[in-house]
């Protein structure tokens, strides 16, 4: 799963939710063409096209939502180990929103329990990934741990063996998360929005260098 395969498994999901969207959309113009007095009919069109894109968008945040926790005691000693696997800045987060924040050459991931978050470069669009530990009593800080690592040993081979669960833009997911983990999307938008600003810079300074 490289940079270019993702864009277009980013296209193609684009295009299922306007192939979703317009049918309903012109079925609803041409009613209200036909006969206005079906506006009943035509407004049910309209739901159905919003509701569609609307579960897709919500299958997206499940992925991050929080799972079956284990014994305190358990809990505390694995987001203890975890920590040592982040800095401030991410233990911090984690602590406030249970996601961990970690920088990738795909963009910028949000690593949860049972799924992770990849927001691209430029901040607006995200990526939902389900993927979990093959062990449902390890405690949370354990089954971020494990994938974690897993990100960072092959962020390629990360995302070709995750299932992607949903692909748009970031306020669709956002308004799907649970509160306490909307501080976290906003975090990591803003950390992909200032990535691509200076790999920009650069590129533009590396082409006012190039010799004619």
């Amino acid at each position: 799963m490289d940079a270019q395969r993702l864009r277009r498994r980013e296209r193609f999901w684009t295009l299922t939710s306007l192939a979703h969207v317009f049918p309903f959309v012109g079925i609803a113009a041409l009613l209200m063409y036909v006969q206005p007095l079906a506006v009943a009919l035509a407004a049910i069109c309209v739901a159905h096209a919003w509701i569609i894109p609307a579960l897709y968008a919500q299958r997206g945040g499940n992925v991050v939502r929080p799972k079956s926790r284990a014994p305190e005691d358990a809990e505390r000693v694995s987001v203890g180990l975890l920590g040592d696997l982040v800095g401030h800045d991410a233990r911090e987060l984690h602590a406030r929103t249970g996601l961990v924040l970690e920088r990738g050459s795909l963009g910028v991931w949000l690593v949860g329990t049972a799924g992770a978050l990849l927001v691209r470069p430029g901040g607006r669009r995200v990526d939902c990934w389900c993927v979990r530990v093959d062990d449902s009593e390890l405690p949370s800080g354990d089954r971020i741990a494990h994938l974690l690592l897993a990100l960072r040993a092959d962020e390629q081979g990360f995302a070709t063996v995750a299932n992607l669960a949903f692909s748009g833009a970031c306020r669709r997911v956002r308004r799907r998360l649970l509160p306490a983990q909307r501080p976290a999307l906003d975090q990591a938008s803003k950390c992909a929005r200032r990535i691509f600003g200076q790999k920009a810079k650069t590129q533009a300074a590396a082409a006012g260098t190039m010799p004619a």
